[in-house]
């Protein structure tokens, strides 16, 4: 078995083992339907190289030729697809049509050609250029609207490809690519660019492959912390946001609050309406709080009825306005479900402060506040409580 025919099978069983990893992942993570995309991609890749060994070893020439090129303009538009869906872009069916549309009209319109002819041969790998430049744009625009390291790895690793696809036709005809089918299968030239653009399509599948890999990483994490219910953050994902934000806090030496909500009287709700009502009314505060709060703010539900919300760059007082928007906001509620009130405790950030005494603080204000009555913000800080008509209106 001589060089080029290794290089072939080599290149056949590593897009194999390309598109089963794919598959297994979209099968294990069906959320990420992309990933169909890459599956393909390589599932239709295989085809080339095995083609190229069908043009070498049997007599039927011609139908090898057309397959060889076909799949690997398929296998091209089919990687341009899978990389637009994973960056967040619209599916440019247009550009996968065109791609394979024009592949297809060039293939025609140069059979038979003048092989070694530079024309030709830039003819010939036009639309890989083409496709592979229109993927290396996509991985920089995702670079550009900051997606990660891994993008612009794959940006260069595209981007190296669309070199390799333009400097293809000067070696052919410097080296010679063979007159023929047949003779291109048996040159130093085929050896060559079967060896170059194996290395190539290798990089951009493990690249592809963590960035895959990375995605359905964060999708479980998100997953793992986050309130089914709600849609906001559970304790453990609320946990690790405040950290960060504690930390920011303490660097920039600026002020941090944090907001603990309870729902008052709330087994009410659920014995007098039904758990699905009550389910209802909690979904509502949680989407409270998310409109009226601060876009920056780590929102998460403790449990039960309990909810909790840490303000950056906030003040005591501050925090008591933030919640009293809530508490205000939660009176003018749907009015298809049953009237509830909050009592909400503050709580500021101390240096001494773990997440854990920060809240502790606010659970025993949101206490005293229902101790007090209920439906009402603790502490009010001075400045409010200075206000006598204002004040009289958090009870």
């Amino acid at each position: 078995m001589d060089s080029a025919v290794y290089a072939l099978i080599c290149n056949a069983v590593i897009a194999g083992l390309f598109a089963v990893t794919f598959a297994i992942i979209r099968l294990s993570y069906p959320g990420q339907r992309y990933v169909t995309c890459f599956a393909l991609t390589y599932l239709i890749g295989g085809v080339t190289p095995l083609s190229e060994l069908g043009v070498r070893l049997t007599p039927f020439t011609t139908p090898f030729m057309i397959l060889s090129y076909g799949s690997f303009l398929v296998s091209i538009a089919m990687l341009l697809l899978g990389l637009a869906l994973m960056a967040g872009r619209r599916r440019p069916w247009r550009a996968f049509a065109l791609l394979i549309m024009c592949g297809a009209l060039i293939r025609a319109a140069i059979w038979g050609g003048p092989r070694n002819e530079l024309w030709y041969e830039l003819a010939f790998q036009s639309p890989f250029m083409a496709g592979s430049a229109v993927a290396t744009f996509i991985a920089v625009d995702a670079v550009r609207r900051k997606r990660g390291p891994l993008w612009l790895a794959l940006g260069i690793a595209l981007a190296l490809m669309t070199t390799y696809f333009i400097i293809k036709p000067l070696f052919a005809v410097a080296f010679g690519s063979g007159a023929t089918a047949i003779a291109y299968a048996t040159s130093s030239y085929a050896l060559l660019s079967q060896s170059v653009g194996g290395m190539l399509i290798v990089t951009v599948g493990l690249l592809a492959l963590l960035l895959v890999v990375q995605a359905a990483m964060g999708r479980t994490i998100a997953e793992s912390e986050t309130d089914p219910l709600t849609g906001i953050a559970n304790r453990r994902g609320f946990d690790r946001r405040a950290q960060a934000m504690m930390a920011g806090a303490r660097a920039r030496q600026q002020p941090l609050a944090a907001v603990l909500f309870d729902l008052d009287h709330f087994k009410r709700v659920n014995d007098s309406y039904g758990h699905a009502i009550g389910d209802k009314v909690l979904r509502a505060f949680a989407r409270i709080l998310v409109d009226r709060l601060p876009a920056g703010a780590a929102l998460g539900r403790l449990g039960g009825e309990e909810f909790v919300a840490l303000l950056e760059r906030t003040t005591l007082r501050g925090a008591w306005l933030s919640a009293q928007t809530v508490r205000t906001a939660l009176s003018e509620t749907a009015s298809h479900l049953p009237a509830v009130t909050i009592s909400a405790g503050l709580a500021v950030l101390e240096p001494a402060d773990t997440i854990d005494s920060l809240l502790e603080r606010a659970d025993r204000a949101a206490y005293a506040a229902k101790d007090a009555g209920r439906n009402r913000i603790l502490p009010v800080p001075d400045p409010v409580s200075a206000e006598p008509n204002r004040a009289s209106r958090v009870g």
